[in-house]
């Protein structure tokens, strides 16, 4: 069957099983399936597709129906321009959870720009702490963006720390991040850091029928789901935070509309808080100062 066919063949496919966006699934998966480019992919339409890529293709076109994210069917996905590693052991790294590093980032450039020089070259560069990390993708976008900081990463999932330490390897940040196997802030030193971020779990149970299946079924429930409100972990990770901060540190965290304002209560005695919304004005980042 040629590469036209078989696409509009998968689409239809997909589209019977209202799996979303299906052209843009069979074509992404397409390409995994022929290791290629969108480019080649409209380039060669009449390429004739052998026994053994259609057979692989129609497996992945059957899993992807069945739910499976194409995240996990191709284990790979794109996070501030890096090409991650992803399984069913760590949450698919979502383009909202860019804002987060962006926030960061403002404030470290924010912090620099206010320290006279002498002060700057202590205070600068910074100890950041990644909580939850899965993937890596916040640690390894920080290690990208701001070389001379020491960054740390905390999973509770022994599982989702191999996938962040391949991930740190094969982009060769492997020398700049410290992972530790730990619940939350574990047994990380007090008062040492200048920032911790996280994207923590955040759904609530209620919430339950309100997520799309394939983040019911195939994602890890734990990175997912807080407990019955949604705040539960946020309300231990807080004052966790506090301890290991540095006066002056920041915490910076993924957060939904639906607890906002549960979050804007729990950080009713930091400084400097803040909501942010993201492009679909939706709340998604807190930040609040010690």
């Amino acid at each position: 069957m040629q590469l036209r066919e078989s696409l509009i063949s998968a689409a239809a496919r997909l589209t019977a099983k209202n799996v979303p966006s299906p052209r843009m699934n069979a074509e992404l998966l397409v390409m995994f399936t022929l290791d290629c480019d969108r480019a080649y992919l409209y380039a060669h339409p009449e390429r004739e597709l052998t026994a053994d890529e259609t057979h692989r293709y129609n497996q992945a076109i059957d899993r992807r129906a069945t739910g499976v994210p194409a995240q996990y069917i191709t284990g790979h996905q794109e996070f501030w321009g890096l090409d991650l590693i992803v399984t069913p052991a760590v949450l698919i790294p979502r383009p909202e959870t860019e804002h987060v590093v962006e926030t960061v980032l403002e404030l470290v450039r924010t912090g620099a720009a206010e320290e006279s020089p002498e002060r700057r070259s202590r205070v600068f560069p910074t100890h950041i702490v990644d909580v939850g990390t899965g993937s890596g993708a916040i640690a390894l976008a920080l290690a990208k963006e701001l070389p001379a900081a020491e960054i740390h990463a905390t999973d509770i999932s022994g599982d989702a720390l191999d996938v962040s330490r391949a991930n740190t390897a094969r982009h060769e940040f492997s020398g700049r991040i410290q992972f530790h196997n730990a619940d939350l802030l574990g047994e990380l030193p007090r008062g040492e850091f200048d920032f911790v971020v996280s994207n923590p779990p955040y759904v609530g149970q209620s919430e339950e029928d309100e997520v799309q299946l394939e983040v019911r079924k195939f994602e890890p429930r734990n990175a997912v789901f807080a407990g019955p409100t949604g705040l539960e972990v946020i309300e231990r990770l807080i004052p966790q935070a506090r301890e290991r901060l540095r006066p002056g540190g920041w915490l910076v965290f993924e957060i939904s509309g639906t607890i906002a304002d549960g979050v804007r209560r729990l950080l009713s005695d930091w400084s400097n808080v803040k909501i942010t919304n993201d492009l679909q004005g939706i709340a998604r980042v807190a930040q609040a100062r010690k």
